[in-house]
């Protein structure tokens, strides 16, 4: 019997049936016009797939920002039940690395695409691996697990509801304040800070700006890249 998780004020949980992605049931349901703060996740043990309904009071340019902010809260989500010693860290603009290896990572999308449209919804997902996708270790190098990193101990669903507590504080930040705190957090948490990256494009990641945007430089010019850019668009 899984236990059930326990979601905080605001917030609510659904568990979709097997062989549903929770994004697309949380898009699906977005659509229709499911009310903000719900949670859709599947019970897999193998990995946490949830995804979380949000409802934008602001234009997207400004809203897509909280995809930073779920990032935020699995990083101090993992960094709660994980050992001391396993350092969790973000590459731009959607991967989890934990041990310096990619540990699933986030997805986005909503129903605009315009930075300066109002969204109706925005749906942010999560999707970590708690166990090898492989038998054969070193398959994917650059790829990890939890359980390879000496987190056996920590389950899905006790992930899920460290998740949801961690991201609703920090949407109450963001939502208070603005992106300066959640890009003061985030911001020493990206290993890729000030180093010549090939993804999304050949440059030197500078930084962010106000707005969220890969600042990006090639030679004398620097360029911004939205996170607009990666959302999964209907």
């Amino acid at each position: 019997m899984i236990e059930k998780p326990q979601f905080p004020p605001l917030l609510s949980g659904e568990v979709v049936p097997k062989h549903t992605d929770p994004f697309d049931k949380a898009v699906s349901r977005a659509i229709a016009g499911i009310d903000s703060g719900t949670i859709y996740y599947s019970e897999a043990a193998d990995s946490l797939k949830a995804a979380l309904v949000l409802a934008p009071e602001t234009p997207l340019e400004e809203a897509i920002q909280a995809v930073y902010v779920a990032q935020i809260g699995l990083a101090e989500s993992l960094g709660a039940l994980a050992p001391p010693e396993v350092p969790v860290y973000f590459q731009w603009p959607d991967r989890i690395k934990v041990n310096g290896a990619i540990c699933g990572g986030v997805r986005f999308s909503a129903d605009v695409s315009d930075p300066k449209a109002q969204p109706n919804w925005l749906v942010i997902g999560i999707d970590i691996p708690f166990l090898p996708s492989s038998d054969e270790p070193g398959d994917n190098p650059n790829q990890t697990c939890l359980f390879n990193e000496g987190c056996g101990e920590i389950s899905p669903m006790a992930l899920l509801e460290s998740w949801s507590k961690h991201t609703l504080l920090w949407l109450t930040y963001f939502m208070d304040s603005g992106f300066e705190r959640v890009h003061s957090e985030w911001r020493p948490r990206c290993d890729t800070l000030g180093e010549r990256i090939e993804r999304p494009k050949p440059g030197v990641f500078v930084g962010l700006d106000e707005k969220g945007r890969m600042l990006l430089r090639q030679d004398v010019m620097t360029e911004t890249v939205s996170l607009i850019e990666f959302a999964e668009h209907l």
